[in-house]
């Protein structure tokens, strides 16, 4: 039976789609140093590739990209989930448990991004959690 969407689930989706594209823009510009200390560390992140076992021989810098490109993903991938929520009226039962996952996740993605990380991922992923939270609850 399908179910009313809350305006919640919306809000979490278009956050979700924002939060992917503010944070993929790091994807496209890469940082300048603004002094020489500045510019030796982005030089050895760019350049020095440590010897990680079995022949694997990586940057800072594409451990960096990898990362980076994971957490766009991780968002693309809830938002898409979210936008077939809402367009094919999931049942409520379904919807829940989707939503609840979703929480566990980001969640765990937002604790991770407040101690490791700066201001605008932490309050985007820290929004992201809260209207999920909320759409959780208002399903019925």
């Amino acid at each position: 039976m399908p179910y009313k969407v809350t305006s919640w689930l919306k809000i979490a989706t278009g956050f979700q789609f924002l939060t992917a594209a503010f944070h993929s823009v790091s994807l496209v510009f890469a940082p300048q140093g603004q002094n020489e200390s500045e510019r030796l560390l982005l030089d050895l992140m760019h350049n020095y590739e440590m010897d990680m076992g079995a022949n694997i021989h990586r940057s800072m810098w594409q451990l960096y990209m990898a990362m980076s490109s994971c957490f766009v993903l991780l968002f693309l991938l809830g938002a898409l989930i979210n936008l077939y929520i809402i367009r094919n009226k999931t049942s409520a039962d379904w919807a829940k448990a989707i939503v609840g996952i979703e929480i566990i996740i980001y969640g765990v993605c937002f604790l991770v991004m407040t101690f490791l990380t700066f201001i605008p991922p932490a309050t985007l992923t820290g929004l992201v959690f809260s209207f999920l939270t909320v759409s959780y609850f208002r399903v019925k």
